[in-house]
């Protein structure tokens, strides 16, 4: 299984939003409905956070909600601050009829992600691969108020992994199954990370493999 750094899985990304040209809004759109396919029943609850992350978590609860499922969606920030592609996946959410509950503090993070417990299904769309150090604040409350017995599905990385070496960032997400895009992340395949990961999926969400392979990659810019 060939695993990519966040370094190189973020320049994979940049190779193909900028290099290629495949917009940024198609790669997010195909990462949530791969997630998505994970989903057989509901209802479904879908907890963001306000990077691309959430984003990803904005297109399954769309899906999730178009597909007839019950669906609520927790939003751990305020929704004016979503931004770029997230923001897009936001609003077509809304304006299809997608109720979204912002909870800005700790004691309202908590409580919201606790008032899921009656779904089939978590989304862990809080964060991604770029956390690094102590998760602190209301993200860190929504982890610790996950509850344990319902079936989870994590966003690209369990919330508060560190993608490079697997390893707990202070607290983080047990999923029963992990929805990767494009490639493995190197802190995968650590002993840590098996406890928080669940069963893998490695989905392809339409990055070319040129991209997170630097020899293949020179050879596409020789075409050029």
């Amino acid at each position: 299984m060939k695993t990519l750094s966040v370094a190189q899985m973020r320049e994979a990304d940049r190779r193909c939003i900028e290099d290629i040209g495949i917009p940024g809004a198609v790669l997010m759109n195909n990462a949530g409905a791969a997630v998505f396919e994970q989903i057989d029943r509901g209802p479904v609850g879908v907890v963001c956070g306000k990077g691309n992350n959430g984003g990803d978590g904005f297109v399954v609860a769309r899906l999730a909600m178009l597909a007839g499922y019950e669906t609520r969606l927790v939003l751990v920030a305020r929704p004016e601050d979503i931004r770029g592609d997230a923001a897009i996946f936001m609003r077509a959410y809304q304006r299809l009829g997608g109720e979204i509950q912002a909870a800005t503090d700790a004691q309202e993070a908590a409580a919201a992600v606790r008032n899921l417990a009656d779904c089939a299904t978590l989304v862990d769309a809080l964060l991604g691969t770029g956390t690094r150090g102590e998760v602190t604040g209301p993200i860190r409350d929504a982890i610790e108020a996950w509850p344990d017995d319902l079936r989870t599905v994590a966003v690209d990385v369990p919330s508060g992994m560190n993608a490079d070496t697997g390893e707990a960032c202070g607290v983080c997400m047990r999923a029963n199954t992990t929805v990767t895009f494009a490639f493995a992340k190197d802190g995968f395949t650590a002993p840590t990370a098996r406890a928080f990961l669940g069963t893998l999926v490695v989905a392809d969400i339409g990055i070319p493999a040129c991209c997170g392979d630097d020899a293949l990659w020179a050879e596409v810019q020789r075409r050029w």
